[in-house]
C-alpha cells in the first residue's frame, strides 16, 4: 500500500491529495491510507501541507524524500554492521562456515556504510546543477 500511495502522489495533478482523494483513487481503506501516509511521512518521502481555505490535511511527495530515505538506510546499513561485528564474538562464530557467512553479510553492510556517503554527496552535486523547479501552487480540486 505505501508503494500504491507514492506511486499516486507521484503522477497526481494536482500533486497535493487528501486522504478521501487516495481512498477513492487506489481503493482502499481510509484506516490503510492512514496508516501507510504517518509511515510513509516518518521515513521522510511524504508530507503534510495544507491547503488554503480547506480545514483537511492533504500528502505530497517530498521533493528531498529519496535522500532522506537512503540515509535513514545508511543509518540502518551501520546498525547492522555492528550488529555483524558483535555476532562474530559469539561461540557459534567460531565454527568457520557460520564465521564465513557472518563476514560475507558483514562485509557486504560494511561496502554499503563506506560507499553511500559519497554516492549521496554525488547525488546531491548532480541534482544542484539542475535547473531549479518551480513548485506549483496548490490549487483545489482532484
Amino acid at each position: 500500500m505505501a508503494g500504491r500511495i507514492v506511486g499516486r502522489l507521484l503522477i497526481a495533478d494536482p500533486p497535493e491529495q487528501s486522504s478521501a482523494q487516495l481512498t477513492r483513487s487506489l481503493q482502499a481503506s481510509k484506516g490503510s491510507i492512514s496508516t501507510m501516509t504517518r509511515m510513509l511521512i516518518q521515513l521522510g518521502l511524504v508530507e503534510r501541507v495544507g491547503m488554503p481555505g480547506e480545514r483537511i490535511d492533504h500528502f505530497r511527495v517530498r521533493d528531498e524524500g529519496w535522500g532522506q530515505l537512503t540515509l535513514g538506510r545508511a543509518l540502518h546499513t551501520s546498525r547492522m554492521r555492528t550488529l555483524l561485528e558483535e555476532a562474530l564474538t559469539l561461540p557459534s562464530a567460531r565454527r568457520p562456515a557460520v564465521r564465513r557467512r557472518i563476514e560475507d553479510v558483514r562485509d557486504f553492510y560494511a561496502f554499503f556504510e563506506r560507499e553511500m556517503p559519497a554516492l549521496l554527496e554525488r547525488y546531491e552535486r548532480e541534482r544542484e546543477r539542475r535547473p531549479p523547479k518551480a513548485r506549483p501552487r496548490p490549487k483545489r480540486g482532484t
